[in-house]
């Protein structure tokens, strides 16, 4: 016998319910403040897809399984009797985690979290799913998104004619959720197979007032416009030095065409980190090659055949020094070092004075001074990235450069970055794309004289 419960959604979980009936969408974003009841919605849908057909392998995944377990499930029971099915309906193994259902449905309660050991989600390689549902993915790596979506439509879905879908429930958060659903969502843009539906507190009549009333409690006001107001476009920190949209435009920004071409490595990290080699034609990075796991060797190998293949001099090339970065600047001699510690560079006076003198800035190293100068670019749409890189890496970046923070610290008169150890806790990885970006700026502060590749033939020279 099917037990087909009676279900009575708000008017928004109306909306997501049509768009995972449709022919059409694929991917339904659900959310935007608290209190909406997006979790409600998943455990209403993936209980009446399993009971309508038997046999049928579902997911609900979140960042940490303690927290479904403490949260998602808890709601997954209320709403089971809510819909007055028996509890002995659904039985959980805890030991596998998963919840399997009398008619041999079973929804597997999986972990998203990042892993070092797992940086590509490996360990979701090989499952098959009807369908899934993701909660708060705003704390997802977009990764494990995009290898989960893949995983779907794989179980009995062409014998049963059931269209893969995947519910995700989010709250505003400056990440690859905004780039993806939320924005293009607002302008108008997203792909037919995408679906973004904004639910606040104010929309869930069953729990307005009680929530309404905590909401207007929470005493951080970017806090309180995230989850009451549903507000997508805050500021993620006071400290922030470059702003999310000029992140993004930086794919599509267009600047004068350079013919300086440069080169810039992080080489200072060996493991699982990420070495990439960055090629620019004045502020275009137009290339980019990421390398991993490989010796110093074969790193300072690569390092110069890209400057051999793409013509770039060694006098504008620069390698990380830092640590094991040293051991590569010593195979590749002529290249430049760039010592994030060491002290900032003197620069003509910026306030547009013209002396032959130059100032000290009260940056607390390097690192900082470029960081800085890397923002203000960034900000100003002075820099642009044309080179070809996938999802995967685009977000990479994104991510890296949001850690554009000023350090807040006693002394004001010293400008500096958050560690790189801030870094590494706020985004789970080292930011080596954003060290090599970093870099970049040393030859726009550094007085030197540049070759530029003449395109009729040689090379010219330019004091700069």
């Amino acid at each position: 016998m099917i037990i087909i419960p009676k279900i009575e959604p708000t008017l928004k979980q109306y909306e997501v319910d049509l768009k995972l009936q449709d022919k059409i969408t694929k991917n339904v974003f659900f959310g935007g403040g608290a209190g909406g009841g997006k979790t409600w919605e998943i455990c209403q849908w993936l209980i009446t897809q399993c009971l309508i057909y038997p046999n049928t392998k579902w997911f609900i995944g979140r960042n940490e399984l303690k927290r479904l377990m403490g949260s998602t499930y808890l709601t997954f029971r209320k709403v089971q009797s809510k819909l007055g099915i028996p509890e002995s309906y659904f039985k959980l193994n805890g030991q596998y985690n998963y919840i399997e259902c009398e008619n041999g449905s079973r929804i597997d309660l999986i972990d998203v979290k990042y892993l070092p050991s797992d940086p590509m989600y490996e360990r979701f390689g090989s499952t098959e799913y009807t369908g899934g549902a993701g909660e708060e993915v705003g704390e997802w790596h977009f990764l494990a998104f995009d290898v989960l979506k893949s995983r779907i439509g794989r179980h009995l879905n062409q014998e049963l004619n059931i269209m893969p879908k995947f519910l995700l429930t989010c709250n505003p958060t400056k990440n690859w959720v905004y780039r993806v659903a939320y924005k293009p969502w607002k302008n108008g843009t997203l792909p037919k197979d995408y679906a973004f539906i904004q639910s606040l507190y104010k929309d869930n009549p069953y729990t307005a007032d009680s929530y309404g009333e905590q909401l207007r409690g929470i005493q951080d006001k970017t806090m309180r416009e995230r989850l009451m107001n549903g507000n997508w476009d805050y500021d993620d920190t006071d400290n922030s030095l470059v702003t999310y949209d000029a992140i993004l435009d930086l794919f599509t920004n267009t600047i004068s065409k350079s013919y300086e071409k440069y080169l810039t490595c992080d080489a200072a990290r060996f493991g699982g980190d990420r070495i990439p080699i960055s090629c620019w034609e004045g502020l275009n990075l137009y290339k980019l090659k990421l390398k991993s796991l490989q010796s110093t060797d074969v790193t300072a190998l690569d390092i110069k055949s890209t400057a051999s293949e793409e013509q770039i001099p060694y006098s504008q090339s620069i390698i990380d020094e830092d640590g094991v970065g040293g051991g590569v600047l010593d195979q590749c001699r002529g290249m430049k070092g760039f010592v994030n510690n060491s002290s900032p560079i003197e620069v003509n006076d910026p306030s547009g004075v013209i002396t032959d003198k130059l100032i000290k800035q009260n940056f607390t190293n390097l690192k900082s001074q470029c960081a800085f100068m890397l923002a203000d670019k960034i900000n100003k749409h002075e820099i642009c990235i044309t080179a070809e890189i996938d999802e995967v890496t685009k977000d990479l970046i994104i991510t890296e450069l949001q850690q554009l923070r000023k350090r807040v610290t006693n002394d004001d008169t010293k400008l500096s970055l958050i560690t790189k150890d801030e870094m590494k806790e706020n985004i789970g990885h080292s930011p080596d794309l954003l060290d090599s970006m970093i870099m970049r700026m040393y030859f726009e502060l550094k007085p030197r004289t540049v070759f530029i590749n003449n395109p009729v033939g040689g090379y010219d020279l330019l004091d700069i």
